[in-house]
């Protein structure tokens, strides 16, 4: 009797380890030095249709600014915060952040976007786009406004 509760307890156990797995993802963005105050950004994590799946981090804390993640804030109609919220982000500098991603989302076809604004200054939704893959990870890429690179690690 004792080993059959043994074995239900393993197999409860195996079973809860293997449906509640994550990863630690650590990232870096390094804005370029555009003129102009602190960048608004939303860093969040969508499926291939671009339906938000995360909101991993949003920077800029004044509300009134960041109905200017337009590509965000049309994923992500009730404006919920998964992630962190911090300062807005200024030029020529960089902001390190670590970030918790379920497995499942690891090379399946899932991408991290960065959206950014700059008060007076244009918006530039989806500035980054990368699919999230082991092969990316360590590799910086370019936004195509304000973000000089960008980079995830595992």
């Amino acid at each position: 009797m004792k080993s059959i509760q043994i074995i239900f307890i393993l197999l409860a156990a195996l079973g809860l380890s293997n449906s509640v797995v994550a990863r630690t993802v650590g990232m870096q963005m390094t804005m370029k030095g555009y003129n102009g105050d602190g960048a608004y950004a939303a860093v969040y994590l969508t499926d291939a249709n671009g339906r938000l799946v995360q909101t991993l981090s949003v920077d800029g804390r004044k509300k009134k600014y960041q109905k200017h993640l337009k590509d965000w804030k049309r994923a992500n109609r009730s404006l919920r915060f998964d992630g962190r919220t911090g300062a807005s982000i200024h030029r020529n500098r960089s902001k390190n952040m670590v970030v918790t991603i379920d497995d499942k989302y690891i090379d399946a076809n899932y991408f991290i976007h960065i959206d950014t604004s700059v008060e007076d200054r244009r918006d530039a939704p989806s500035e980054v786009v990368v699919p999230l893959t082991s092969q990316g990870a360590n590799r910086a890429v370019s936004g195509r406004t304000y973000i000089k690179s960008f980079v995830y690690r595992f």
